[in-house]
């Protein structure tokens, strides 16, 4: 079981307020954060998973019955977001064994099967950099679960996608929902919110 308590967060970037005053908790399911572009979306989903750093107020994080501040949560989570970047001059493969060797104390996913799960094998040996924007989606998604984390946080997952790509994002999910995982997904697509269990409106919160 996965627990996200949420308690009068705020973030500010000198003079503009993204959000403010957000309260909320959830547990383990399909958590949706709506809001058009700009209304801060990926903001909140950085604080959430300690990427960034609040202005104000508390996150805080139950893990099977261990605790996490947003501070500590990494070694839990998963995180696949288009300006995520992974190494240019390594290739696909490579890539996932960098990022699997860097979560060596946490068991990990078979290179083979996360390579053929996320349709990768096609160009598994080619260099990251000299992808389609597709095909570096498709690897930034294997990445981010390589570790088999029971926290997902995904920011537009379906960008750069084909219909392949977004069969895809649905199993992933539904792989960390059968885990009794938390899935954070931060999207403004209809498609992407309605695989939600519930949803948080950015906007609302202005």
């Amino acid at each position: 079981m996965v627990t996200l308590k949420v308690n009068s967060l705020a973030k500010s970037y000198a003079s503009e307020q993204v959000f403010r005053d957000l309260s909320f908790q959830f547990s383990s399911g399909v958590i949706g954060i709506a809001g058009h572009n700009g209304s801060g979306k990926s903001t909140l989903l950085r604080c959430i998973s300690g990427l960034t750093l609040p202005s104000s107020g508390t996150v805080l994080w139950n893990v099977d019955n261990s605790e996490y501040s947003n501070k500590t949560v990494s070694q839990a989570l998963g995180y696949a977001a288009p300006y995520v970047q992974l190494y240019e001059e390594l290739t696909a493969l490579e890539n996932l064994k960098f990022i699997r060797d860097l979560r060596s104390s946490q068991p990990c996913e078979s290179l083979s099967v996360v390579v053929e799960i996320y349709g990768i094998s096609g160009f598994a040996d080619s260099l990251f950099g000299e992808l389609s924007s597709g095909q570096q989606q498709r690897v930034k998604l294997a990445a981010s679960v390589i570790h088999r984390p029971r926290i997902l946080c995904l920011d537009e997952p379906g960008t750069n996608l084909d219909e392949a790509g977004y069969e895809i994002i649905k199993k992933m999910i539904q792989s960390c929902r059968e885990d009794a995982g938390l899935v954070l997904l931060a999207s403004n697509q209809m498609r992407e919110l309605d695989l939600c269990d519930d949803v948080l409106n950015v906007a609302e919160s202005k």
